[in-house]
């Protein structure tokens, strides 16, 4: 339990933040092109590389580390509120592209069909059904723990998919929009609908990239990405339980069982 009393007064946490947060807002957007496209660098991608970097310094101790948490949900909930202010005024065009917003999740599907097979082939056995048959967030976490249990492989797959998605996946998220918007002839909005995957954290960093690439299409960017990503939330889970899982499921069986017969 976080002694919410002690959050306020810990000066050591206030102070780390505000240095990185002025550090990070000096440095600025940063872009460079690679090949036809351009790769933008946003402050909030310096923070979180920073952040890591603080975290194994004796700068932060456990106890900043377990004020940080509840901090975090904070910031999340003041970004949900923008975005929901933000919508208002653009659901018009957010209900004109209706059929996108609620077809997108089929999406995460084929990406089942192209991570199982790299992750059978490297080694991984029924770890592989938990790590790739969805993005891994909360959700997703909570259904694979309440079938299989925590401790099983399925457990330990979704379980190393989610931490390493919190570390990094802000980051490549972050670089990947911004260069593929560039280089690419699909309309930024598209790829704004594409960042809202069920994590904030990474649909901030995707969508901050679009914004700095395409300052114009600014509000429409933050309506897409924030309605793509309550849809997600709210029917990923659903998607994952009646199709993501048992096709990850089915597919594993298939794969394996050609493998074996290869190797007998």
């Amino acid at each position: 339990m976080v002694d919410v009393k002690g959050l306020w007064k810990d000066w050591r946490l206030h102070t780390i933040v505000l240095a990185v947060v002025v550090i990070t807002e000096l440095i600025g957007n940063y872009e460079f092109a690679v090949g036809p496209g351009v790769v933008v660098l946003l402050p909030m991608l310096y923070a979180i590389i920073i952040g890591i970097i603080l975290y194994f310094t004796p700068a932060i101790k456990e106890k900043q580390a377990k004020h940080a948490e509840p901090l975090i949900v904070l910031g999340v909930l003041l970004l949900i509120a923008k975005i929901g202010v933000v919508i208002g005024p653009s659901l018009p065009q957010i209900i004109a592209a209706g059929p996108a917003l609620l077809l997108q999740e089929f999406g995460n599907l084929a990406t089942i069909l192209f991570a199982l097979p790299i992750a059978i082939y490297l080694g991984l056995k029924r770890e592989a059904i938990g790590m790739t048959h969805s993005v891994a967030r909360e959700p997703n976490v909570g259904l694979i723990v309440d079938k299989f249990g925590f401790n099983s492989p399925e457990g330990r797959g979704v379980m190393a998919v989610y931490i390493f998605g919190t570390v990094f996946g802000a980051i490549f998220m972050g670089l990947i929009s911004g260069f593929l918007a560039t280089i690419t002839p699909l309309h930024p909005l598209s790829f704004a609908m594409a960042s809202g995957i069920g994590s904030s954290s990474m649909m901030a960093a995707a969508s901050g990239s679009l914004i700095a690439a395409f300052p114009n299409f600014e509000t429409d960017i933050i309506a897409f990405a924030g309605a793509s990503n309550l849809l997600s939330l709210s029917t990923g889970l659903y998607m994952s339980i009646f199709i993501g899982l048992p096709l990850t499921e089915k597919l594993y069986q298939i794969i394996t069982r050609r493998r074996h017969k290869e190797e007998a």
